[in-house]
């Protein structure tokens, strides 16, 4: 199982490819799996770290909050094109409807508000990405390994 917890600085081999903000910050060990895949990936052409920030509406208070996506993935398809991505990594489980079970009544309340959420700033991001001609994608662990299809 990946180690979530892990967090650090990410020091690109490759970092000319890199154009966002320094010090790369990863906050787990799947963002710093993704890291390593776009620096040393020769279909990425370049990416960014926590540079794109994006309003949203969080149902929780109602007010514009900014959401700064994790990554952002400038892509060489097989056909030379270039596609755009503003990737979010998420546990899978986080990405899924909540479900009571057994949990106490304060994990069970936290589930639900993290999932409200992040279902409000993933719908900005694909707004946002749709304006600017990208994709957004949130990836889990269930896709890591292969992260561009």
């Amino acid at each position: 199982m990946a180690n979530y917890y892990k967090q650090g600085v990410f020091n690109p081999k490759n970092p000319k490819k890199y154009k966002g903000v320094s010090p790369i910050i990863y906050r787990s060990g799947p963002e710093f799996r993704l890291m390593k895949f776009a620096d040393n990936s020769d279909k990425i052409i370049y990416w960014q770290s926590e540079s794109v920030p994006v309003p949203y509406i969080k149902p929780t208070d109602g007010r514009v909050h900014r959401y700064y996506i994790d990554f952002t993935f400038y892509f060489k398809e097989k056909d030379g094109t270039i596609s755009k991505f503003l990737i979010e990594y998420k546990p899978w489980k986080q990405t899924q409807l909540p479900v009571r079970g057994r949990k106490s009544e304060k994990t069970w309340v936290t589930e639900q508000y993290n999932y409200v959420v992040n279902q409000a700033k993933w719908k900005a991001a694909r707004q946002f990405a749709k304006s600017v001609g990208m994709k957004f994608i949130v990836l889990t662990e269930k896709n890591l390994d292969n992260p561009m299809g």
